[in-house]
């Protein structure tokens, strides 16, 4: 365990520098710096060296060049247990550095900026500082590396205790320290490659790389045979399902994590108080309500033999009716923005229940750009040695897009079921038909290779939860091919339809709808969902 007797300092995130600073004196540590750092560290009345003067190499190339230098690589590299290694440095006249503290140049943060030019990229891209801390990870057995100043406290504190890092800390500190570098390249890797002849950004670059932070490993896959981890983007979106708290039940499973997701999704797309119950990554029941209590008994109705050990959401708070009410079935897991406390003592007499909370605050719904701030702009899916990378499907549906195609035009109140109706058929596996009426799900078809079956199956599902059908609305997320899909939900009594439209048929269903006296509406948008 060798002492930290030097620390080079040299970070453009000044945040708990001169806290960082003032301790590491305080421990009788020696100061180099560069730059801005130096400054700021001796403006606090700090004794500090410039890297330039402790090189004798002064800056230049307007800083590009100021600690690629032999006396600052060889006192990082130096391996303290080799006596030629130690031997040649003292023979160089260079002392050992100890702990590097570098964040690097923020070309994340700067190449998310709106108008953001190349220029301002490149000059962003930061040289010396992966450099050195590349130097320092390597040698980890002698140096510790600090990258980000979360890791002050910590290091801080250990030092406090016998003036050294751990061979532990060093350790995970130097993983930390490629990790970084890694993120950073491959931030680096991404601008550059997405960029077009004319200056413009693809949305797809040239090289895709993937910045995932496991959270945790996962007792199993989707079946006990397969082995699965949970992992977060890098910088994960607000209102995302990997922001949620646990607040009480056993841990999550692969599969638990999957219908939360297409639950959690599914609910935070409603601007009143909505409650989805998710089986096997499908809604069994959607519903609008007053409240989440009345939400909840609506969405139940739809399908209660489904909604047994389903996922529920909510996008509004729990209060202890609710909890009540959610309390009598048997379920998985259960999501909110928030519950009451009283709520919360209530579930405790379910114990193996996942109850997660996910703030929607930072979530944005105004239209054009709903869930900007908690969706994913890219869905990406394996495929055999190879991804498939689209634009999420985040289109936003109004009443002011439809195409009323029949002669007759649907009410008011229709309207606004049409609009649910689509809204949920967005989550339904393809090929996907959704009854619905009052701001409830009737019946879901999902996942059927015809049409006409999930036509079938959706009216069925109403059939076995006493559920009427007269008067109800239809969604369907992809043409009907056929007159024979929009004749079945007709006969079980859908009074008015909206689908996208586009199949050389469409003159035929439409054809269909007037002669049995049903609206219909295109919405020029499909939403196939595998």
């Amino acid at each position: 365990m060798s002492l930290v007797k030097q620390a080079l300092i040299s970070v453009s995130d000044k945040a708990g520098l001169i806290e960082l600073g003032r301790e590491l004196a305080a421990l009788g540590v020696t100061l180099l710096s560069t730059g801005g750092t130096a400054k700021a560290l001796a403006d606090a009345g700090l004794k500090v060296t410039e890297v330039a003067d402790y090189t004798g190499f002064p800056e230049m190339l307007d800083g590009r060049v100021k600690t690629l230098h032999p006396k600052v690589h060889g006192g990082l590299l130096a391996r303290r247990e080799m006596p030629a290694h130690m031997q040649a440095i003292a023979g160089a006249g260079i002392p050992p550095i100890d702990l590097l503290v570098v964040n690097l140049y923020p070309f994340e943060a700067t190449v998310a900026k709106p108008g953001c030019t190349l220029e301002d990229a490149i000059e962003n891209i930061d040289i010396g500082g992966p450099a050195m801390v590349r130097s320092a990870a390597k040698n980890w057995r002698g140096v510790g590396v600090v990258t980000d100043p979360s890791q002050y406290a910590g290091v801080i504190a250990e030092l406090k205790k016998d003036g050294a890092l751990s061979d532990a800390t060093r350790f995970q500190l130097s993983v930390a320290a490629f990790n970084r570098i890694s993120n950073y390249d491959a931030a680096i890797s991404d601008y550059l490659s997405s960029l077009q002849p004319d200056g413009t950004r693809s949305e797809f670059p040239a090289q895709a790389n993937g910045r995932f932070i496991k959270l945790q490993d996962l007792r199993y896959g989707e079946n006990p045979h397969q082995r699965a981890a949970l992992y977060r983007d890098l910088y994960p979106a607000p209102g995302s399902l990997v922001a949620a708290k646990q607040l009480q039940g056993k841990e999550l499973s692969y599969n638990n994590l999957a219908d939360a997701d297409a639950a959690w999704e599914c609910v935070k797309c409603f601007d009143t108080p909505a409650c989805v119950i998710i089986k096997h990554a499908n809604p069994c029941g959607v519903a609008l309500g007053k409240n989440a209590a009345e939400a909840y008994a609506k969405a139940f109705a739809t399908d209660p033999t489904s909604a047994f050990g389903g996922i529920i959401a909510f996008n509004t708070p729990v209060d202890a009716a609710t909890a009540q009410a959610v309390s009598k079935q048997f379920m998985e897991v259960l999501i909110a923005p928030s519950y009451a406390a009283d709520a919360l003592e209530m579930l405790k007499a379910k114990g193996n229940v996942r109850v997660l909370s996910i703030s929607l605050a930072d979530v944005k719904r105004d239209g054009k750009n709903a869930w900007e701030q908690g969706r994913n702009a890219v869905d990406v899916k394996r495929i055999g040695s190879g991804l498939l990378m689209q634009t999420a499907d985040n289109h936003v549906l109004k009443a002011t897009d439809l195409k009323v195609v029949t002669k007759k035009a649907p009410t008011p109140q229709q309207i606004e079921d049409l609009l649910f109706a689509w809204q949920v058929a967005t989550y339904v596996k393809s090929n996907a038909i959704v009854f619905c009426g009052n701001g409830q799900t009737l019946g879901v078809g999902a996942g059927q290779m015809s049409r006409i079956d999930s036509a079938r199956i959706a009216s069925i599902k109403a059939a076995n939860a006493g559920l009427s059908l007269k008067n109800s609305v239809v969604a369907s997320d992809a043409f009907f091919p056929f007159r024979d899909g929009l004749d079945v939900v007709v006969k079980e009594g859908a009074a008015a339809v909206i689908q996208p439209g586009g199949s050389i048929r469409d003159d035929e269903v439409i054809k269909a709808a007037d002669e049995q006296g049903v609206a219909m509406v295109f919405s020029g948008v499909r939403h196939f969902r595998h």
